[in-house]
């Protein structure tokens, strides 16, 4: 009876898991890519986010969604791969190719498209804990709330990341801005 009990409930699990991967396996994906900039090690950790997320299945507790959960490990992980001396040591020529919003004019896509992709490349320079609020308020739609419980910080400490990323994206921008009314 255990063990008939027990291979449902494994079946469960991994359906489970499965529908966790169709679900927010592109998105955990992309946040990877946002702090790793390197779509190989992006993949990378999404496979250890699973495969984490399989082995704590039993133990989550539904204190959060499984996708705050998920983005939280996902986090975690991709912290961790940053950390790690081999990608510090590693030079990445990779970029985000950023998604060309449609427009009226060929002109006004082209504009439109390398402003954000400027907006891309400069969110990717900035400090990792200014970055990862960033991505994960405007590119992930997270609230202020789900950022604290996902980056396990005090409310306040993300607002005021928040506002530091937005001057200092503001500032370089200006000057980007600047630099082409000059020229």
């Amino acid at each position: 009876m255990e063990a008939m009990e027990e291979h449902e409930m494994s079946i469960s699990k991994e359906s489970l898991l499965e529908s966790l991967i169709e679900d927010y396996g592109t998105e955990l994906k992309r946040v990877a890519y946002l702090y790793v900039k390197d779509q190989a090690l992006a993949e990378d950790i999404i496979q250890e986010v699973f495969i984490s997320c399989y082995h704590h299945l039993d133990s989550f507790r539904q204190e959060s969604s499984y996708r705050t959960w998920l983005m939280r490990i996902t986090v975690n992980k991709s912290k961790d791969a940053l950390k790690r001396w081999s990608f510090r040591n590693f030079i990445s020529k990779a970029e985000i190719e950023p998604e060309v919003l449609e427009q009226n004019t060929p002109e006004s896509a082209t504009v439109s498209g390398m402003e954000k992709k400027e907006l891309i490349q400069e969110v990717l320079k900035l400090p990792i804990k200014l970055r990862e609020v960033i991505i994960l308020f405007y590119y992930k739609d997270l609230s202020v709330e789900e950022i604290s419980t996902i980056l396990q910080l005090n409310e306040n400490t993300i607002k005021t990341r928040l506002f530091r990323a937005r001057e200092k994206l503001k500032i370089k921008l200006e000057r980007s801005e600047n630099a082409w009314k000059s020229n």
